[in-house]
């Protein structure tokens, strides 16, 4: 006769995330992001993947200059229990500089997140993540299908305001509507 065990799992803080990174546990290769208490490993990224990413971070730094700041592959600090590592990410200028304190929701102006095998993820896990961090824009950037989705106004259940561009479309920064980035140029 079969018995149902309650499976407990232990969810881990952002501070013991770090202490595991610091004792060893965590090494710097392993491909891991803290995701609501759980060590999530990543998807591996393929050559489309870093090509999409390279274009994204050059087209948006020569674009904005120093208006922002262009963060590609770094942590974000959400909640307590969450650090994802959005492939590419605009932040906000400060007054403390990055260097002495961790990037925030509050700091984001806009996350991306380059799909080459992690598409659904993407889509559903991260998309409410950052949704409900108040992240005011999140892109969807598809490698296969070279798309790019648009969520912007975030709410509890996700984005109310959500656009999809393919072929010889544009899509632009809400926080800098002047950014604008063809897909032509990152899908190149």
């Amino acid at each position: 006769m079969a018995v149902d065990v309650a499976v407990a799992r232990r969810l881990f803080t952002r501070e013991e995330y770090h202490r595991m990174g610091e004792a060893g546990i965590l090494k710097p290769s392993d491909r891991v992001e803290l995701i609501q208490g759980e060590i999530v490993e990543m998807s591996p990224i393929g050559r489309r993947h870093y090509a999409f990413v390279d274009n994204l971070a050059r087209l948006l730094i020569l674009q904005l200059g120093d208006r922002a700041v262009v963060s590609v592959q770094g942590p974000i600090a959400l909640a307590d229990d969450s650090e994802p590592e959005p492939d590419v990410a605009v932040y906000r200028r400060r007054a403390v500089p990055y260097k002495d304190a961790d990037r925030h929701a509050e700091d984001a102006l806009l996350l991306i997140e380059v799909a080459e095998t992690s598409l659904a993820y993407d889509r559903s896990t991260k998309l409410r993540l950052y949704a409900a961090a108040g992240i005011p824009e999140y892109w969807v950037v598809d490698c296969g299908g070279e798309t790019v989705e648009v969520h912007r106004r975030p709410d509890a259940s996700g984005y109310r305001d959500v656009s999809r561009f393919a072929g010889a479309a544009t899509v632009w920064l809400r926080a800098f509507p002047d950014v604008v980035l063809a897909l032509s140029e990152i899908f190149a």
